[in-house]
């Protein structure tokens, strides 16, 4: 890039950034963009693992980066809901969701995290400039471009700056965006488990009085856990030996998938939900954690995180042949209205989940129990809670149906 001046600038290198990137250059032909982050841009060594949504597999797929992952995506072939009281043994299945969500196609692929930074990273090396390890020191708004100030002098300029730099976002900060937020008071503990017996594909979350505990599969016998606990326990959890987590592991899943053995350091972090109070300001909108941070009983984090990446590339995009000003307010508010919406419903379902479920009051257990078994059997409300899941609504961004800009 000859200059500073480019048609966007993204702050922040992460599964999300990097995907918006991928999503302007790939249908944009001659976009200047600039990607912007405090850390260099690596592949994480770690095993951390997304639920990717059928609608969102659709995205990666038609910005040609899905067949890279692959190999490594374990299909979600069927979930299974329990719920159990403190003293309980057995884990009674309420509610399961079986089958494709189209034919052929899983309601979700479990993938791992370094596989699809690389990939992403792959996909975007020779379309943009990387900028980075620098730390963005301001950031401003003109009639006609925004500036972003970097540590060291210099200074970028686009008519929009996207934010994907995260829950602790500084542009959001810089723009004055306030957020709405709640402290859960838990921690999400995080680990990779092998076990004895194979998944089959099989995604369990056990709905326990601490909070859910949810095994998603990965390739051969391993499983992803995402176990949710008072945040004093959590902390407990992570001083234990590897052989004690096993077993308390084993004893939360009922022994479902036999023996355990613990593949990585448990790792945990605190549990909030926080909205953005706008998703846009001048010259500026917020995507993935920047914008939003819910629970992850649902595993729908990153998956809205990449729904946004599909709505503001179609936003910009449109803008952009149309010959208008892409950062201009009524784009942007365009952009904002379309993912508010299904943000808000996805964060209040969550945190409504999260309420009935992390508690062992008997009356209050019957009543969702029963709930489940209902839902179970009705099969159309049944169908669209998983459509809604999977991220396959009908009035969707295109990338969503699978539909290229």
């Amino acid at each position: 890039m000859s200059d500073d001046l480019c048609d966007i600038i993204i702050v922040g290198g992460g599964p999300v950034g990097l995907a918006q990137a991928l999503a302007l250059t790939r249908f944009q032909r001659g976009m200047k963009v600039a990607l912007v982050d405090r850390r260099p841009f690596t592949v994480p060594d770690d095993k951390r693992a997304f639920a990717l949504s059928a609608g969102v597999r659709r995205v990666l797929d038609t910005l040609g980066v899905w067949d890279g992952l692959a190999a490594e995506a374990q299909p979600i072939r069927a979930m299974k809901i329990t719920d159990s009281g403190g003293g309980d043994i057995s884990r009674p299945v309420f509610l399961t969701f079986e089958g494709d969500v189209a034919p052929g196609e899983p309601y979700a692929h479990m993938t791992p995290n370094r596989v699809l930074t690389r990939v992403l990273l792959e996909a975007v090396q020779d379309r943009v400039e990387f900028v980075a390890p620098v730390e963005v020191t301001g950031y401003a708004a003109g009639a006609a471009l925004a500036s972003l100030s970097l540590k060291g002098g210099r200074t970028l300029r686009a008519p929009v700056i996207v934010g994907a730099d995260g829950g602790m976002s500084a542009l959001r900060g810089m723009a004055g965006i306030g957020v709405v937020t709640h402290d859960y008071r838990q921690s999400g503990v995080v680990t990779t488990i092998a076990h004895e017996l194979p998944h089959d594909g099989v995604a369990y979350e056990h709905f326990r009085p601490a909070g859910p505990f949810a095994s998603l599969p990965l390739t051969g016998n391993r499983s992803s856990l995402v176990w949710t606990e008072a945040t004093e326990e959590a902390a407990r959890l992570k001083t234990l030996p590897a052989d004690e987590v096993a077993s308390l592991i084993e004893a939360a899943m009922g022994s479902s998938l036999g023996k355990v053995t613990v593949e990585e350091s448990v790792q945990g972090f605190p549990l909030r939900l926080q909205l953005a109070r706008d998703f846009v300001a001048p010259r500026l909108a917020l995507i993935g954690d920047a914008a939003h941070v819910i629970h992850p009983l649902a595993g729908q984090g990153l998956n809205l995180g990449l729904k946004d990446v599909a709505a503001l590339a179609e936003t910009l995009v449109e803008a952009m042949r149309l010959g208008v000003d892409h950062g201009a307010p009524d784009v942007l508010a365009r952009y904002q209205q379309w993912r508010r919406f299904d943000t808000a419903l996805m964060a209040a379902v969550t945190d409504n989940l999260n309420r009935l479920f992390s508690n062992d009051v008997a009356p209050v257990r019957a009543v969702r129990d029963i709930g489940l078994g209902l839902v179970d059997r009705m099969t159309p409300i049944k169908d669209a809670l998983i459509a809604r899941a999977a991220g396959l609504e009908a009035d969707g961004p295109r990338l969503t149906r699978g539909i290229p800009l």
